[in-house]
């Protein structure tokens, strides 16, 4: 590793939310914390709303963040948690993978763990640890979505209905609210792929906004 780079780093925080209910405030008030304690100096910052069940390659502050790391040789990646960068164990997995090759130290506060150790080596029983949290972190996301989709099951053999009731469809004022980012998007005429991954939205949302909103 770069001696020079030792004492840098850059900090990666992302909720899941692309509304305003969740922020990555306390992410990097913990993380510049640690930093501070470690002797790190913050070269910047990158947030992202955005769900972690994504690939990387639909996460393109992710991306940019890895980038960046790479180009200025950063010492460290600070994340608050292995979840920040995902869910699936593969991506997960390569991600680190690609980091360390690039002796690019990562650091997880909840965990309290770092890829390398001083002398910029990989930790023996870092790959284990990982895997195993990924694994873990994957096995939670697929039980709720087992326990999700059999309580709609339920619901629907005792009579249910899903979907929105008659009625209840969102006002204009609240799509414009809530999508804010993506009309602003089409207003400057960005395509409708790259809207959906800047803002996390699908495709057929933005499409539609785009027909509602009557933006060419």
């Amino acid at each position: 590793m770069n001696t020079k780079s030792n004492h840098t780093a850059a900090i990666y925080a992302r909720v899941s939310s692309t509304t305003d209910r969740q922020n990555t405030e306390r992410q990097v008030i913990d993380l510049k914390t640690y930093a501070n304690r470690s002797d790190l100096s913050i070269v910047k910052v990158y947030e992202e709303h955005i769900s972690g069940a994504k690939k990387n390659n639909e996460r393109p502050v992710l991306m940019d963040c890895i980038a960046f790391c790479k180009e200025n040789c950063i010492g460290t990646l600070l994340v608050s948690e292995l979840s920040r960068l995902g869910r699936n164990t593969f991506e997960v997995l390569a991600t680190v993978r690609d980091l360390v090759d690039c002796h690019i130290n990562v650091y997880f506060q909840k965990e309290q763990m770092n890829l390398l150790d001083t002398n910029g080596k990989p930790s023996l029983f870092t790959p284990i640890l990982i895997a195993t949290l990924s694994t873990c972190a994957e096995m939670e996301r697929e039980n709720i979505q087992y326990r999700l989709n059999s309580g709609r099951r339920i619901y629907i053999e005792k009579g249910g209905t899903l979907g929105r009731k008659k009625g209840s469809t969102k006002s204009r004022e609240k799509k414009e609210e809530e999508y804010k980012d993506v009309l602003a998007y089409l207003d400057k005429g960005y395509k409708i792929a790259d809207i959906a991954k800047l803002t996390g939205t699908s495709t057929s949302t933005v499409q539609r906004l785009k027909r509602e909103f009557q933006i060419r």
